[in-house]
């Protein structure tokens, strides 16, 4: 070997060495292409170098890395270029093997038009692979009075496999960061829905989550309506503009809302002006969307709704974008199902509230227009009789008095356990004067404020009833209490009462007193129930019931 091809050999080895060391050292690709690219060119004595990289849509390449003997480079870094014809970025794009154009006298194509005008006479490229996947081609170019040696393929081919292995890294890195998103993302959703946040929000908070995560531009969530149509109720990106939450379309054609209901699967459409028909299909399409890719929302073994994901950008989404939405249609899944159990919670409650409180009716109806009845009856023939006793049987007199007197007893017990089961004056006057009867047969002192007396819906008066009655009940009983304040008010359609002692304090809902039903019978018309009682200090609770709905 002579000392030329000697030295040549050095300088080979000592660029390898310096785009290693910048591989080895996790230095971002794009120092990497720029570097590598300069070497390449410098080493190799060429006219232009160049780093491309073979796009997704299968008809362009991006110039990545460019260099330039004379200063020029052609194209510059960033341009997408169009691939077809004779040229060295087709070549290896098509065949995925290095090329070689000794003359560019008949290169055709956009590239081989543009590299003719600019001089150049021959070429050579070799393909970079990332892990089994063509990625792009690194080209050199010479002028057509210094052709290029037979040995240059394997000469460039040194090269690109480090670039090849700094794509790799870089990948992975972007990999590993991404993995740490979405995890991050998908933990901020899973703690919504493991807290019972309402479905609102959690859709709301998923959408922000995938748009970010996806990079997209528009983003939903729509569920099955019965009569063959796709409503949306949580929206994101372009979609809140064109897709609102409340809207509908009508179901049919090929779109992804009606591919996701026939087939219970994932779908994407890449291209939606040209494939895509139907409402939905054509409301898409006015949105401005390319690409998009829907996942099937599956509650509890039926198909529920599904999450869309729409790019305006030309090229489609990258290939792993369903898996990595699905991962949040589970969620979305499981808020729904939490939501569905709760309403037949509500609802359950409610029905059997609303038959405690029926049957509490029927029994107050049955003593009074009954046994209250026969008893009244009964007192009026027993004073009938004393009055026909004659005087000397005195004694006869004061027994008949005696039982007259026990059935007035008994009569006014069976009144006061009448009106403990569902007061007459509540159904009568309204819940204003059955508090203040409620205040008047208190064994605690009641301070009373009234500041709503318009007549409510039934239901939130007997549950504000029983709350009052209830608490009453516990002061008197556990509390020791001395006073207990009671004040009622109305604002923005709520109903709000609040009740405060200063008893003992120490109440315990989950010990199971009274205070577990009360709160059955508020959740289940929608109210909330706030109980305060350290002990020592009191007990305050604070209620809060929806007058509509």
């Amino acid at each position: 070997m002579s000392g030329k091809e000697l030295r040549a050999l050095a300088e080979e080895q000592a660029a390898l060495r310096r785009v290693a060391t910048l591989v080895a050292r996790g230095v971002p690709s794009e120092e990497v292409f720029a570097v590598v690219t300069e070497e390449v060119g410098r080493l190799l004595s060429v006219e232009y170098a160049g780093l491309n990289r073979y796009e997704p849509d299968g008809t362009t390449a991006t110039m990545v890395a460019v260099w330039s003997r004379i200063g020029e480079p052609l194209p510059p870094s960033g341009r997408r270029q169009i691939l077809g014809g004779k040229n060295i970025n087709t070549i290896v794009f098509e065949t995925g093997r290095a090329a070689r154009i000794d003359s560019y006298a008949d290169a055709s194509g956009p590239l081989g038009l543009a590299a003719r005008e600019v001089g150049i006479g021959s070429g050579v490229g070799t393909p970079i692979v990332v892990e089994g996947r063509l990625w792009g081609a690194m080209t050199i170019y010479s002028t057509p009075d210094h052709p290029l040696p037979p040995d240059t393929e394997a000469r460039l081919a040194s090269f690109t496999e480090l670039v090849a292995t700094a794509i790799a890294n870089a990948e992975s890195r972007a990999g590993l960061a991404r993995l740490a998103e979405e995890q991050a993302a998908l933990r901020r959703v899973a703690t919504l829905v493991a807290r019972g946040t309402l479905p609102e929000e959690v859709f709301a908070t998923v959408l922000d989550e995938v748009g970010q995560l996806l990079r997209v531009d528009m983003a939903s969530i729509c569920r099955y309506e019965s009569d063959r149509t796709l409503s949306w109720v949580a929206s994101w990106g372009r979609a809140r503009e064109h897709f609102p939450a409340g809207s509908r379309r009508m179901l049919g054609g090929e779109n992804l809302g009606t591919i996701v209901l026939e087939t219970g699967s994932s779908a994407r459409i890449d291209n939606y002006a040209d494939s895509s028909s139907g409402p939905i299909g054509v409301a898409v399409h006015e949105a401005g969307i390319n690409s998009s890719l829907a996942a099937p929302i599956t509650v509890e073994g039926r198909l529920w709704g599904l999450i869309a994901a729409g790019s305006i950008m030309r090229h489609p989404l990258p290939a792993d974008t369903e898996a990595r939405l699905a991962s949040f249609t589970e969620l979305v899944a499981t808020a729904v199902a939490n939501a569905e159990s709760r309403a037949q919670l509500k609802a359950s409650r409610a029905r059997i509230v609303a038959a405690a409180d029926e049957t509490r009716r029927r029994i107050e109806r049955d003593l009074h227009d009954g046994i209250q009845q026969r008893l009244v009856s009964l007192q009026l023939q027993m004073r009938a009789a004393q009055t026909a006793v004659p005087p000397q049987l005195g004694e006869l007199e004061r027994d008949l008095s005696r039982v007259a007197e026990g059935l007035a007893s008994v009569f006014d017990e069976l009144r006061e356990i009448s009106r403990g089961i569902h007061p007459a004056i509540l159904s009568e006057g309204g819940l204003g004067p059955a508090l203040r009867s409620l205040r008047r047969r208190s064994a605690v002192p009641v301070e009373l404020h009234l500041h709503a007396e318009r007549r409510l819906p039934e239901r939130v008066e007997v549950a504000a009833y029983y709350v009052v009655s209830e608490a009453l009940a516990n002061a008197a009983k556990h509390a020791h209490a001395s006073v207990v304040k009671v004040e009622l008010d109305t604002h923005d359609a709520i109903l709000q009462l609040a009740i405060r002692d200063d008893g003992l304090g120490g109440a315990d809902p989950s010990r199971g007193s009274g205070l577990v039903g009360l709160s059955d019978r508020i959740e289940a018309l929608g109210g909330t129930l706030e109980v305060s009682s350290p002990t020592g200090s009191g007990t305050t609770l604070l209620i809060e019931l929806p007058v509509e709905g």
